[in-house]
């Protein structure tokens, strides 16, 4: 029984294998030097035996998974062969599982960033033709995020608490929101520059005293009307548009109430009736600016929505494959079960196979649960991801929410008519 315990422990951990039996390479007293002998001090045998064993490799075996399903590339390979030389060079004893827990671990820091990695390069990309409409910013967010989720799928590895999957999403968004500052900034850089070349003639005039006459605050209105219209033309798709005219406005309304009570020409009946119409302008154009964010906001929540559910699609297609994995591997080891034991039952070793159908129903046993376990673990990853995705949209329609009535406050405050300005 002692002596069978090797083979047995073979066929229990690997219910599909091929197996070589290797003689010994060399004479024993050249066996502490193995790595520096010449060929031609090797075994005939050990070497007829090694290209057996090397042909078989390259041209029968198939490609090595772990019990899940799992590909083992030679750079997983790598990971699970050091954990496991370094686990014996420490005196402890190696597990595959352990080993595996911790290459999957690196596997999925590893994919995290190389997801990153494709989001980051795209929107640098983007970046250098910035400032853009919110919609192309957004629109590009969207497809890059969507790469990034699927070169993550494409390397990650039991990421069953889908804990590496949320540190992917969360540097995403991170980094969205610095991207989409930074096309604000370079909105609102290109909206003052514009605002400050169109009213480089009015700030000259302001110097000469141009307005400081009679009749000089119909001129000024006129002037600053041309600057507003020219402006609207040339920002219409500008993200700071309204907001820079609001700030501006509100400078120049300075300039203007000084010039409307210099002004000698108008009664002061005409200049009260006139701040009010100043008084409506900024209201007006503080609305514009807040409708603006209340366009954009909406835009960024359609957005969020649409690539959740794209990231939903890519994680609900990545389980269907681990599940199919899963159960291919099971059957192949199922199947390699059955063989052997007709092989028992053809040489008569009757009571071995009666041991070999206990097994394998407590094989199927096994993959049963396992593949319970691993749809509930599936199912509770979708959940929380939803979960995450739903605070989010939570926080944006409260923002919305604050600002709808910011807004309509305001638009009650607003008087009847409009402004010739806007």
């Amino acid at each position: 029984m002692e002596y069978n315990l090797p083979r047995e422990c073979i066929q229990k951990f690997f219910p599909s294998r091929t197996c070589f039996t290797f003689p010994f390479p060399t004479a024993p007293e050249n066996v502490s030097r193995l790595e520096r002998l010449d060929p031609a001090d090797l075994s005939t045998e050990f070497l007829v035996v090694t290209a057996r064993f090397c042909k078989f490799v390259f041209d029968k075996s198939e490609v090595k998974k772990l019990k899940d399903g799992y590909t083992v590339t030679g750079r997983v390979l790598g990971h699970l062969a050091k954990t496991y030389v370094d686990t014996i060079a420490s005196g402890a004893v190696p597990c595959l599982e352990n080993a595996v827990i911790a290459m999957a671990l690196i596997e999925n820091q590893a994919a995290v960033k190389e997801g990153l990695e494709v989001y980051q390069s795209g929107m640098e990309k983007l970046k250098k033709s910035f400032p853009l409409e919110l919609k192309v910013v957004s629109s590009e967010h969207q497809r890059l995020s969507g790469m990034a989720t699927q070169t993550f799928m494409t390397r990650s590895f039991r990421d069953t608490d889908g804990k590496h999957l949320k540190s992917l999403e969360e540097k995403v968004n991170e980094l969205f929101d610095g991207y989409l500052c930074q096309n604000e900034q370079a909105s609102k850089k290109r909206c003052e520059d514009l605002l400050s070349s169109l009213s480089a003639t009015m700030n000259e005039n302001l110097k000469q005293g141009i307005y400081a006459k009679s009749g000089g605050y119909d001129l000024f209105c006129k002037d600053l009307e041309d600057i507003v219209k020219k402006y609207n033309s040339q920002t219409n798709k500008e993200v700071k548009a309204e907001a820079v005219l609001k700030v501006f406005l509100k400078q120049k309304s300075v300039d203007s109430k000084a010039i409307l009570q210099a002004d000698k020409k108008l009664t002061e009946k005409e200049k009260k009736i006139k701040e009010e119409t100043e008084k409506a302008i900024l209201l007006e154009q503080e609305i514009k600016a807040k409708e603006e964010q209340q366009r954009q906001l909406l835009e960024r929540m359609e957005a969020e929505k649409q690539s959740n559910e794209e990231r939903m699609r890519q994680m609900k297609e990545k389980m269907d494959e681990e599940m199919r994995l899963q159960r291919e591997e099971a059957e192949r080891a199922m199947d390699s079960k059955l063989r052997e034991q007709a092989a028992l039952l053809e040489k008569g070793f009757k009571e071995k196979a009666d041991r070999m159908s206990q097994e394998m129903e407590e094989f199927k046993r096994q993959n049963a649960e396992a593949e319970s376990n691993r749809a509930r673990e599936f199912a509770e990853l979708l959940e929380n991801s939803n979960k995450r995705h739903e605070e989010s949209m939570a926080m944006m329609m409260q923002q919305h929410r604050e600002q709808m009535n910011a807004l309509q406050k305001q638009m009650s405050a607003r008087p009847p008519g409009g402004c010739c300005i806007l």
